[in-house]
């Protein structure tokens, strides 16, 4: 087992090598997670914290504009704004705000970190795997004050005890196709009144949420391809039509609603450099992408879903909308015209 003392030799040797290298694709080079290569820096740079995160999560408001991180292996998200309507259902909480717009699953907030990077301060918080779950960055129109009032609440009495992460086990196989009441499936996605609906079949009929599209009713869902999903949107920021993005990590779904305008493609990233949203998304790690339509009370719902190679989800996007109003149809439209393409 590797010591904290010989981790953190480690990883400044590493430094010196690779100045550049994220600290998250530091901790893969080095094989440990990310929450133990930031608990180096315990005493000098960082400070752990301790507590009800969702306490916490509660005063952050307090801070005023800020930009909210929250990633996977394929995709970062990063969205400026307030925390607004921060709100909790037992483990589970909302941030509501018109900019910043999160669903929080508490139970996936193990550790939390104040980190002070060459004066770039921010509140990082991990799963019990070590896996990065959500950050809050400041800005230069932060309330700055109110952070270290912040971090010295909620600052843990202890410091020197190394953390102790515990991998999660392996995901289960998925059934096989044979194995599966297609036909109760393809009834029940037909039947939906809402899209949150889906997971629920997910769950009742035991697929995966990449298993379950492919099965989708004959014209509910098909794939494409990055350069059609990257003319989806070339042309709706040329159109100027509003969308959601949602990202999502162990523990936390990120989500932009409004435009996106500056488009970038940069090695193997494709971006979105908006002065409030940055997305920056691992093309070459895209394995598949699937549009579906869900049937709702308001009509059709168009969603794009994008999926690595083992079958997690990178990322969901839909044109803007609300329950009870129908969903946009120049969305569709852009959809339908590039899919017919």
């Amino acid at each position: 087992m590797t010591t904290t003392q010989s981790l953190k030799e480690r990883w400044a040797a590493f430094k010196e090598q690779n100045p550049k290298t994220r600290i998250r694709d530091a901790a893969k080079e080095l094989g440990v997670s990310e929450a133990e290569l930031l608990a180096t820096q315990i005493g000098e740079t960082v400070q752990r914290l301790d507590g009800d995160f969702r306490d916490l999560l509660k005063e952050i408001p307090t801070l005023g504009y800020v930009m909210a991180l929250t990633r996977n292996d394929s995709i970062v998200h990063e969205r400026k704004g307030i925390y607004e309507k921060v709100s909790f259902n037992e483990h589970t909480g909302l941030v509501l705000g018109p900019d910043i717009d999160l669903r929080l699953f508490m139970s996936r907030w193990h550790f939390g970190f104040a980190v002070d990077e060459n004066s770039r301060k921010s509140l990082q918080f991990f799963d019990q795997d070590g896996t990065a779950v959500h950050k809050i960055y400041l800005t230069d129109k932060s309330n700055e004050a109110a952070y270290e009032a912040l971090v010295q609440k909620y600052h843990a009495a202890d410091q020197t005890t190394p953390i102790v992460t515990i991998p999660y086990p392996e995901k289960a196989a998925e059934i096989t196709n044979e194995d599966i009441d297609v036909q109760g499936f393809q009834a029940s996605w037909l039947a939906m009144q809402d899209t949150h609906e889906f997971f629920g079949l997910l769950r009742k009929y035991k697929l995966g949420r990449e298993q379950g599209i492919s099965l989708a009713p004959e014209g509910h869902s098909q794939q494409i391809t990055v350069d059609q999903l990257i003319k989806i949107f070339e042309t709706v920021a040329q159109r100027e039509l509003p969308i959601m993005i949602f990202a999502s990590s162990v523990g936390c779904i990120q989500i932009h609603t409004g435009p996106v305008k500056k488009l970038v493609s940069m090695g193997p990233w494709y971006n979105v450099l908006d002065p409030e949203f940055n997305m920056h998304l691992r093309a070459d790690q895209v394995h598949s992408i699937w549009v579906t339509r869900k049937p709702t009370k308001d009509g059709i719902v168009t969603g794009l879903d994008l999926f690595d190679k083992d079958g997690n989800s990178i990322a969901l996007v839909f044109g803007k909308r609300k329950p009870g109003i129908p969903e946009m149809k120049e969305w569709q439209d852009v959809v339908n015209e590039v899919v017919a393409a």
